[in-house]
């Protein structure tokens, strides 16, 4: 099976990988990890910890990202649609503090590899969403950073609008870019 496609975007290290689905009358089956395939693509491969979200249209969650201890992130959705952003928060890098966004759902079956030094979040679009992604180091509650979702320096183009928009009480009072 296996093989993977993956597609750069303006932000080096920030790219979508997509899987090759194998799709006949009874349904699909792809690899959404192989080793092999991530280290010929120059992509990490040491995960240590999966994690999985259900949310609800409109929910927000980020931007969040790891201080002392980052972690590197392989995200897709399982089922329904998100909008999902990665901001550049590597000192000296050329696109600090740009961003880049995609779609990502359960059809189009699309990840994207979120580096270490990113803020990374995403929003809900369908009414019912589940979020899944790797990490390349252990959740730390107390390194966790983040930055508001909605920062004018950012200026990021969510695909909803902010009427819909449902947040955490820790998101809703995130600090600001700058």
């Amino acid at each position: 099976m296996g093989k993977i496609m993956v597609t750069e975007t303006p932000i080096a290290g920030l790219v979508i990988v997509e899987p090759a689905v194998h799709a006949d009358s009874r349904g699909y089956v792809m690899e959404t990890y192989h080793q092999r395939d991530f280290e010929a693509a120059g992509l990490p491969t040491a995960f240590v910890q999966d994690n999985q979200s259900q949310s609800r249209r409109g929910v927000l969650r980020g931007l969040h990202f790891q201080m002392r201890k980052p972690q590197g992130k392989l995200v897709r959705a399982l089922r329904g649609e998100v909008f999902d952003v990665g901001v550049d928060l590597r000192p000296g890098s050329p696109t600090y503090g740009q961003w880049f966004g995609v779609v990502l759902s359960g059809e189009n079956k699309r990840q994207i590899y979120v580096p270490e030094g990113f803020a990374h979040g995403f929003v809900v679009l369908s009414e019912v969403a589940e979020f899944a992604y790797k990490c390349t180091d252990f959740y730390d509650p107390a390194d966790e950073g983040g930055i508001r979702w909605d920062d004018p320096a950012l200026r990021i183009d969510w695909p909803i609008g902010r009427e819909e928009i449902l947040l955490s009480d820790k998101d809703r009072v995130l600090p600001l870019f700058r």
